[in-house]
């Protein structure tokens, strides 16, 4: 069993850079703001402790002639930035307030209930400072929480984060953008290299068989042979068209959707005694469906299909049934056969450019099909159901 893995190492290491890239990011900003937060806080609560310190030396001390408490009033109380509730020595009444904002219509009550709500947010984050009178009696309580500047310092990160985020989630969108535009244009360039190429050799062809015909007219046996040769090459040139028109906005036409099955079918009906397998291919319609589809393309779909579900019957034996019904807006093609299933593990790659589980293939089979359902088509193309031993159930909705 082969594994085909298109994941190239650039690809990796770039994913690989970006990640490492937020990280390094991350964890500065994270630790400086952190660091920068804590010795804001540290500075804070030896400013309360001064203001409950300067209180408790003014309570202590004796009111002299000339005693001058400006200091205290200008240069300690004045420069706290922070909000700071002072309340009596058993918080029950509200003493005084700073750099607390309270709608001034509100009632006496309404204030107090408030302030109260914020002395006990404020004794959560930190512990109340208390000011006492001869280191017995306990004259009041400080209650502080943070300056406006810590709580902006505390969204730094989060903006820095996010911003650093977002360059990230560009960056990376950016990438996978191009590199499904590189894909996509290998694609187109490989289907019309090969279309080009095919097409001097499949016109020389026609050219002899149609010299071979007019030779052979008189011996049926050989006649036989060209016309056969003659469909082979008919197929040769129908597949060149088919890629030619990979790239380009195909056109989409009314078609009869059993009419267009069919017709692969009947390709395959002929060649499956010729490769050795005994496999039944049924349709179930029960009704006429029809969609807007370029038939060349959804052909080419069709039989895909059918062959991996081939391939996928090993010991030449099965059946593959097609199921169609309307769903609304939408027709549901499934396409069940009795292979070997795929196992779960897989799933989730199996339409992956270049994965193949097969022991041949370059894996694009069915990631061609689904190109071809999803992006020319507008429809979808998904594993309905699959189990090992059991089949596989795959399902195309075209709207």
């Amino acid at each position: 069993m082969k594994k085909l893995n298109t994941r190239s190492p650039k690809s990796s290491r770039i994913k690989i850079a970006l990640l490492v890239a937020a990280v390094c990011i991350a964890i500065p900003i994270l630790l400086y703001t952190h660091n920068l937060v804590s010795e804001l806080q540290k500075k804070e609560r030896e400013t309360a402790a001064l203001y409950a310190r300067s209180l408790e030396y003014i309570a202590n001390s004796t009111p002299t002639a000339g005693t001058d408490y400006t200091f205290v009033f200008d240069e300690i109380i004045g420069s706290i930035d922070f909000p700071v509730i002072l309340t009596n020595g058993t918080d029950t009444e509200i003493n005084t307030t700073k750099n607390i904002q309270i709608d001034s219509t509100f009632s006496v009550e309404k204030k107090k209930t408030l302030l109260f709500e914020m002395v006990k947010t404020m004794d959560h984050d930190n512990k109340p400072i208390l000011v006492t009178y001869q280191d017995s009696l306990v004259l009041s309580k400080l209650h502080y929480g943070e300056s406006p500047l810590i709580g902006r310092l505390r969204w730094l990160p989060v903006i820095e984060l996010s911003i650093a985020a977002l360059f990230i989630l560009v960056g990376y969108i950016g990438f996978s953008y191009i590199k499904r535009s590189e894909q996509s244009n290998i694609w187109v360039g490989m289907a019309r290299e090969t279309a080009h190429q095919l097409g001097t050799p499949l016109t020389s062809m026609m050219g002899w068989i149609e010299l071979l015909k007019h030779q052979s007219e008189t011996h049926p046996k050989i006649l036989e042979t060209v016309t056969e040769f003659e469909n082979d090459a008919r197929r040769l040139t129908k597949v060149a068209e088919r890629f030619s028109k990979i790239g380009s906005k195909p056109d989409l036409k009314e078609e009869n959707l059993v009419e267009v099955i069919n017709r692969s079918i009947a390709y395959f009906q002929k060649r499956i005694p010729q490769m050795g397998k005994k496999v039944d291919i049924t349709i179930n319609s029960g009704a006429v469906h029809t969609a807007m589809v370029n038939s060349e393309l959804f052909e080419w779909v069709i039989e895909n299909l059918v062959k991996n579900a081939l391939d996928a019957m090993e010991d030449g034996k099965g059946s593959i049934a097609f199921s169609l019904s309307n769903d609304g807006k939408k027709t549901l093609i499934d396409v069940k056969d009795t292979g070997k299933g795929i196992d779960s593990s897989y799933q989730k790659d199996i339409f992956r450019p270049g994965f193949s589980t097969k022991k041949r293939g370059w894996g694009l089979g069915l990631s061609l099909c689904k190109r071809i359902i999803e992006t020319y088509h507008n429809g979808k193309l998904t594993i309905l159901k699959s189990a090992v031993g059991e089949g596989t159930t795959f399902r195309i909705v075209l709207k």
